[in-house]
């Protein structure tokens, strides 16, 4: 990949729906050529860069550089931190750095089944409803801070781009995402994996944590929406599909 060499480690053999996933998370942040000049670009200055400085590098728009740069961020290969300008004088600017000081590209796909499965045995206890609640606010407040560290304080984004850049974080998480829209209905999240595995087919509730991450992403992203579970591996789906609606 142009000097970028991807590694997937596990801490086990991955299943071929892992292995897919994370194909997809690097597929999304690498696929384009110039994305990984730019991700290069980024490990070659210490004080990381911006996105007026990557147009101007690469010869593109404002607004396509910064669509590479959060591509790069929101898989985890870039951090985001806001910096003053020189002078003190002007609007803090973003600057992407890179998360790691090698080159090199890791997704690790992990399962702590067990945490899950006693998260599932524990919602049980609950009456359904509460159970259910409990669980979508735990994703919504987990959303919101995954929100947080690939794009602070940013709410600047079209419904369309926040739900894409959603989509792409959940694959770096292990989803294998992606956001769509069939004709007719709303935009949606369809993922085709889920990283908790078989405990969320024992525990069904657990779906509603999925359901809470894309609200709390998205909370942060662009502004508040209405999530819902269409279809998911628990109800026998082959994916798991989140509509979401302003």
């Amino acid at each position: 990949m142009d000097g970028v060499s991807p590694r997937l480690e596990t801490a086990s053999e991955l299943s071929p729906t892992e292995f897919a996933s994370a194909v997809t998370a690097i597929t999304s942040a690498f696929g384009d050529p110039t994305r990984r000049e730019i991700y290069l670009f980024a490990h070659e200055q210490s004080e990381g860069i911006t996105a007026t400085e990557t147009a101007k590098r690469f010869a593109l728009h404002a607004n396509v550089a910064r669509h590479h740069l959060d591509k790069l961020s929101s898989g985890g290969y870039l951090e985001v931190a806001m910096a003053k300008p020189s002078g003190g004088v002007g609007r803090p600017s973003k600057r992407y750095r890179a998360t790691q000081p090698e080159v090199r590209l890791e997704v690790q796909v992990r399962h702590d089944d067990i945490l899950v499965s006693l998260l599932g045995r524990a919602l049980s206890l609950l009456p359904p409803e509460a159970a259910e609640q409990m669980a979508e606010e735990v994703g919504v407040e987990y959303g919101k801070s995954m929100a947080d560290s690939i794009e602070p304080g940013a709410t600047h984004r079209s419904f369309q781009g926040a739900l894409h850049a959603v989509a792409d974080a959940l694959s770096a998480h292990g989803f294998a995402a992606r956001a769509e829209k069939p004709e007719g209905q709303d935009l949606q999240i369809v993922a085709e994996n889920c990283p908790f595995g078989d405990a969320v087919v024992q525990s069904p509730v657990i779906c509603a944590v999925d359901r809470g991450i894309v609200k709390g992403m998205l909370s942060k992203l662009y502004g508040p929406t209405a999530t819902d579970t269409a279809s998911s591996k628990p109800q026998g789906d082959d994916i798991c599909v989140t509509h979401v609606t302003l």
